[in-house]
């Protein structure tokens, strides 16, 4: 246990700590999840992160754990964990809406193969937490559920699209969380909630039933993966749920490296903590400083001014062109006939965020392939740099949590950064930089900024170094700490 661990009470525990305590019967996993629904059924009311409950199934299933393990049997490391699973993953029995309003009774038939490798490792899922429309935002909002809080202020948001996973985390509601990411919708929340969040390599966890109309094939760019209160549950959900979809099982195994160094001491890491494209907030700025500070001190080798070697605009614009190429697929028909008529009128010349989105919406297959041979590209320049630098490290979006802001049209809406408003759509510089090549990230909590508002940085490694990037996030809690409960949660708040 960490110095920043003492006296944390049972519901902000990690969940290895947490399966722990089930295992050598120090609590039941009945207790266990009636302590946890006692918590949302006090604090959930104010952050709507918790919007489809589950409670008798789940308490019938912590009944079946507790006589498994009072006869020996253990049905792995989660054994009897009480947890929850962003809405947009299947879970039989429950809606799958991606708060979509016409989707509104989509019964699963089915969990999700990554629920259901969960399950599999003893996990109780008491619930699913909330979303965007269409998991297309950096908030968490929509008709069906409603607007989900920031636990550090109910007036800001979560994060998008898995804020109500890390809103659910942070507020004590839950043991273990996961989500998915395209844009930044693991690792924004993460940020913006002050908890541990992992964008895995592209195509190491299975999306099948994170999908869709169930579709099996997975999508370009967009991953899944945890979201936890430390970064050793990263590596447990990592190592229990990593592996091959269906149709790849009777061909390949994965075999993640371990990561090659024990100490800061022996990282050599770059920083790149602002750029132009997407000016970062000066509280943001000073977390990400005082962790380079607090790395100098501890003998790592920290770079300032390292660069892969690219444009940072040629590359922003070719993450956005191939994002909304793959987010095409959730277009109804008319919507994107009339994308395509917008393409087709817009002047060659302009390059504006409009013009990326048009064209990467719109894109026929033949002018899809020579942006895929550009990415390949960059994989081997991510490639190159990374055998100078051991790691990346950047911020993850432009700010802190924002003020909730529910503008329809989202490239009309403005964030304050520096005293000066700025585009929202901006802040998918940081997202796109390890997003559109494919590499892991994790995102470790690093403390309040000046406004009190907690902070994240990326942790940007090679492809497939997931364990690399998750351990760093691991190491660094011991210079600048871990996870922090938001004030207001405790057993005596509410």
């Amino acid at each position: 246990m960490q110095p920043w661990e003492q006296g944390m009470e049972l519901g902000f525990l990690d969940a290895g700590r947490l399966a722990g305590k089930i295992a050598a019967g120090e609590i039941g996993a009945r207790e266990l999840l009636e302590h946890f629904l006692a918590r949302v059924e006090r604090f959930n009311s104010k952050l709507n992160a918790i919007v489809v409950p589950d409670d008798a199934r789940a308490r019938a299933r912590a009944d079946a754990a507790d006589r498994a393990l009072a006869r020996g049997e253990r049905w792995g490391p989660l054994h009897g964990l009480p947890m929850t699973i962003k809405e947009s993953f299947n879970v039989a029995g429950l809606p799958t809406t991606w708060g979509v309003p016409e989707w509104r009774d989509s019964i699963a038939g089915a969990d999700a193969l990554y629920v259901q490798r969960l399950r599999s490792a003893g996990a109780v899922i008491f619930g699913k937490t909330n979303v965007p429309w269409m998991l297309q935002d950096f908030q968490s909002y929509n008709e069906i559920y409603g607007t989900t809080g920031n636990p550090w202020d109910v007036a800001r948001t979560p994060g998008g699209s898995s804020g109500g996973s890390a809103a659910a985390l942070a507020a004590g509601l839950t043991g273990l969380e996961s989500g998915s990411d395209i844009g930044g919708s693991i690792r924004n929340p993460a940020h913006f909630c002050g908890v541990y969040g992992h964008k895995p390599t592209w195509g190491i966890l299975p999306t099948e039933g994170h999908a869709l109309a169930d579709n099996i094939t997975m999508p370009d760019i967009s991953v899944v993966g945890p979201l936890a209160r430390s970064a050793e549950d990263l590596r447990l959900v990592l190592d229990l749920v990593a592996g091959p979809g269906t149709l790849a099982a009777p061909g390949w195994r994965l075999d993640l490296p371990e990561p090659a160094k024990a100490r800061l001491a022996d990282y050599r890491v770059a920083l790149w903590a602002d750029d132009a494209m997407s000016e970062v907030d000066r509280p943001v700025l000073e977390r990400l400083h005082a962790l380079a500070e607090a790395l100098g001190r501890a003998g790592a080798t920290v770079d300032e001014t390292a660069r892969p070697a690219f444009e940072p605009r040629d590359y922003h614009a070719l993450y956005i062109k191939l994002l909304r190429a793959v987010t095409s697929a959730r277009q109804v028909e008319a919507d994107f006939e009339r994308a395509v008529r917008e393409a087709e009128a817009l002047d060659p010349a302009e390059e504006s965020y409009r013009a990326w989105l048009l064209r990467g919406s719109t894109l026929r297959h033949r002018a899809w392939l020579p942006l895929d041979e550009a990415r390949d590209r960059l994989r081997l320049v991510w490639r190159e740099f990374f055998r100078e630098h051991d790691l990346l490290l950047c911020p993850v979006t432009a700010s802190a949590a924002f003020p909730h802001d529910h503008h329809p049209e989202r490239m009309e809406r403005l964030l304050t950064v520096n005293g000066r408003q700025v585009p929202y759509l901006d802040q998918l510089f940081w997202a796109g930089l390890p997003a559109v090549c494919y590499l892991p990230s994790t995102v470790a909590p690093v403390g309040p900024g000046a406004d009190g508002l907690p902070v994240g940085v990326q942790i940007v490694g090679p492809e497939f170094a997931d364990r690399t990037t998750i351990d760093f996030a691991r190491l660094i809690a011991d210079v600048i700490g871990g996870f922090v409960p938001p004030p207001g949660y405790d057993t005596e708040s509410g």
